[in-house]
């Protein structure tokens, strides 16, 4: 098992004698995605496989909240953003916008990358280099930002 999964186990247990209701909850959703992705690609899961599971409850999350809060549900908003704190827990130290940008502007020219249409190229090696260091959203506008220099 991962350090990162044996963690969050840790974390689930200690959740349970603290009788910590919602942070058990988004935990044991957590260790279910990751059972569940490991029986469906009959695979074991490694950290980097963890964190990248981690990026997408947490994107959900977040179109959740944007909708909730459109449709004027804060309750349920809370409830997610709540649920966004306790997953960003298992992530590990994000890049500021500098360092994205500063790593997209190297990928950009070890690539040899010019204009847009090279933007798929440096995607997809951005999302091979900075996958659980940066916001995927953040690297992409990088990435558009560096391309139409």
């Amino acid at each position: 098992m991962s350090p990162l999964k044996d963690r969050i186990t840790e974390d689930m247990k200690s959740a349970m004698r603290a009788r910590d209701s919602e942070r058990l909850s988004v935990i044991r959703m957590l260790l279910a995605a990751c059972k569940q992705r490991e029986v469906d690609e009959r695979i074991e899961l490694d950290d980097t496989a963890v964190v990248g599971l981690v990026d997408k409850l947490i994107k959900q999350r977040k179109d959740s909240v944007t909708a909730y809060q459109q449709g004027g549900r804060t309750d349920l908003a809370d409830k997610e953003s709540a649920e966004i704190q306790v997953l960003q827990t298992y992530l590990p130290q994000r890049l500021g916008a500098d360092e994205v940008a500063a790593e997209v502007v190297a990928l950009v020219a070890e690539l040899g990358a010019a204009g847009p249409g090279d933007m798929g190229r440096v995607m997809a090696a951005a999302k091979a280099r900075l996958a659980g260091k940066a916001e995927m959203a953040a690297v992409s506008a990088a990435v558009k930002q560096a391309l139409s220099k």
